[in-house]
């Protein structure tokens, strides 16, 4: 299975692409969408829908797995966050692609094991799990092939699960 993570961000949207045979999880490739302050925002999330198209017709990804909103104090930076969320939901149903969903923390605590790993925690487990020889950089990209490795994670149990329960 071929797995595309985004974490969105207006100004930075990690994609991080994984591929899963069985147990074994790898990085075939990762990268960053970064959009400039000044430009108008329906450039940015232009850029942001546009590169992500590009990227799900190189690696033919199947399934998604994007970040859900943080809602903390910031309200300006969560609306930020839900357009750039929004343009990289657009390409990825596009091309038909099964889309999930997790929180920070479900993504923290498939990669880390706890909820509350901090990024430094993250990246050393992505990195562990995906068996790179350096830590993905900068750290929305990490973030986004974590969340692919969570939905790895959830898609085998929920397999395991199905062949368990006879129907």
């Amino acid at each position: 299975m071929v797995i595309l993570g985004i974490d969105p961000g207006l100004a930075h949207t990690g994609w991080g692409v994984v591929e899963t045979r069985g147990t074994l999880c790898r990085a075939r490739a990762y990268g960053c969408v970064a959009t400039k302050a000044h430009d108008p925002l329906p450039e940015r999330l232009g850029a942001i829908h546009s590169e992500l198209a590009q990227v799900i017709e190189r690696f033919h990804p199947t399934d998604v797995a994007i970040e859900q909103i943080f809602f903390g104090q910031n309200t300006k930076s969560a609306i930020a966050t839900a357009h750039a969320r929004g343009a990289a939901l657009v390409a990825c149903a596009t091309a038909g692609c099964a889309i999930g969903e997790y929180t920070p923390m479900q993504i923290k605590q498939a990669v880390a094991g706890t909820g509350a790993a901090d990024k430094h925690q993250v990246t050393y487990m992505v990195r562990t799990v995906l068996a790179l020889d350096h830590d993905p950089k900068p750290d929305h990209c990490a973030d986004a092939l974590a969340a692919a490795v969570c939905h790895a994670h959830l898609e085998r149990t929920l397999a395991k699960a199905r062949v368990a329960v006879p129907r």
